[in-house]
């Protein structure tokens, strides 16, 4: 294996089998030794087809490779098979075939308090799981008053585990594995329960581990965070590898399986005709200022990115946009602090009961600086539901208290069945908007004043 790759996964596979008792496990296994036995003398199977097993394919022909000091994400909806593709390459589950090949030494994160005696102190259960790690006496003593500075968890550190709580158990945990300098680091969702400023500590660390060249893979549901700190990311569905790429190309087909209403991703379509064939007539409006609700110049406005990410059941279609200023339309470059107004035009092919309409400001690295939609905020308006064939214009106004960079808007009609959302026309990423402003940095500019007064002696 290259010195460059620090874990390669090579056509993994794992299968749970189970039995309808215990006494039929022992027997398929007695038989499993028996046959390969009878095989090697060329004798007939003994009891083959006698027991009923049932196989669960929880991972299938898995292969990837990742380089020293990269972040990989790794997504995919519960049950996909995440925590046991981690549990192989951290090598407390065997795979039923393929091979891992992993250089130096691993850490993992798998379960909250995984490894725990509950009995023991905090500062028990570090040297022990240090141990384990292969660090020695002396190793431990030097780090430990940094494990312990790092969970912060006080005189709790001495008392038994079976006293924390969930929050305490993973900054123990986290200060440990990250505290060993491992080679390959596996988090897996672990941060999760920690607060705003343990996650920010955290975030640090394995930021310092990875220029230190520690690679780390990544599980979480959160996709920002994917976005954010992963140079890039696997998509696994159903025991496969779905996807991989660039984190933010992984996302977006992971919120697609998510949301995109699967089954039934017929692109959306501005064809608004009648059921006998006959097109159905629009007022004329000014298409300098007003979207059309027909066609296809979505694609054709100046601030359009061609790089955006597309779903929907086909319900509703999103097919123009105009942005403004002052009623003008605007260049690719806004001031920050303008005052702005988003206009789509939007036609439906099916009714809809309560379209919820949904608007997003991210970053060009995919952090959300603003989102809301029509459940959340005031709509003016009647627009309760739309009938099959309607089209609407939809304006957003806001102000770009924005910091200079460049920012996507992502725009969406959606509506509810039940619990769920179903997604009819989502545009992520489609508008481009650069703001330039010399008086501040950051995302936001916001409204402040500075003032200097001397004191007098």
């Amino acid at each position: 294996m290259s010195s460059e790759i620090a874990l390669r996964v090579t056509h993994v596979s794992k299968i749970f089998r189970t039995y309808s008792n215990p006494a039929r496990r022992l027997t398929h296994a007695l038989n499993h030794r028996l046959n390969a036995a009878l095989s090697r003398v060329g004798a007939p199977a003994f009891g083959a087809g006698r027991d009923t097993i049932q196989e669960y394919v929880a991972l299938q022909d898995i292969s990837f490779e990742v380089k020293r000091g990269h972040t990989t994400g790794i997504v995919g909806r519960n049950g996909a098979g995440k925590s046991t593709l981690l549990q192989i390459i951290a090598g407390t589950l065997a795979p039923t075939s393929g091979d891992v090949e992993v250089r130096g030494r691993v850490a993992a994160l798998l379960e909250l308090g995984s490894g725990f005696n509950p009995e023991f102190s905090g500062v028990e259960n570090a040297r022990l799981n240090a141990t384990i790690l292969g660090l020695s006496p002396a190793e431990i003593d030097k780090k430990m008053d940094s494990i312990l500075a790092f969970a912060d968890i006080g005189a709790f550190a001495y008392r038994p585990v079976k006293t924390y709580s969930s929050g305490m158990i993973v900054r123990l945990a986290f200060a440990v594995q990250a505290q060993v300098d491992p080679e390959i680091l596996i988090v897996d969702e672990a941060l999760a329960v920690g607060d705003a400023k343990f996650q920010s500590k955290c975030f640090a660390r394995l930021e310092a581990l990875k220029e230190a060249g520690t690679s780390i893979l990544f599980v979480s549901h959160s996709t920002e965070q994917i976005v954010n700190h992963c140079d890039d990311a696997l998509l696994i569905e159903a025991g496969r590898l779905h996807q991989r790429g660039q984190p933010k190309d992984v996302v977006h087909t992971y919120l697609d399986l998510l949301f995109g209403a699967a089954g039934n991703r017929t692109p959306p379509t501005s064809d608004l005709s009648d059921p006998d064939g006959s097109f159905i007539q629009r007022p004329v409006v000014d298409t300098d200022t007003h979207p059309a609700a027909t066609g296809n110049d979505f694609a054709s406005q100046p601030n359009y990115n061609p790089y955006e990410f597309r779903w929907g059941d086909g319900a509703a279609c999103i097919a123009d946009f105009r942005l403004l200023a002052g009623n003008a339309r605007t260049g690719a470059s806004v001031e920050a602090g303008t005052s702005l107004q988003l206009r789509l035009g939007i036609s439906f092919t099916r009714d809809i009961r309560r379209p919820i309409f949904g608007f997003t400001i991210k970053s060009k690295d995919g952090v959300t600086v603003f989102g809301t939609n029509s459940e959340m905020t005031d709509t003016q308006g009647d627009a309760v539901s739309a009938r099959a064939g309607s089209a609407i214009e939809l304006a957003f106004d806001f102000d770009c208290n924005l910091g200079p960079g460049d920012y996507f808007i992502s725009v969406g009609v959606a509506s509810r069945d039940g619990e769920d959302i179903v997604p009819h026309d989502r545009r992520y990423d489609s508008i481009h908007l650069n703001v330039s402003d010399d008086s501040c940095f950051g995302f936001s500019k916001l409204p402040m004043t500075m003032c200097v007064k001397e004191l007098q002696p």
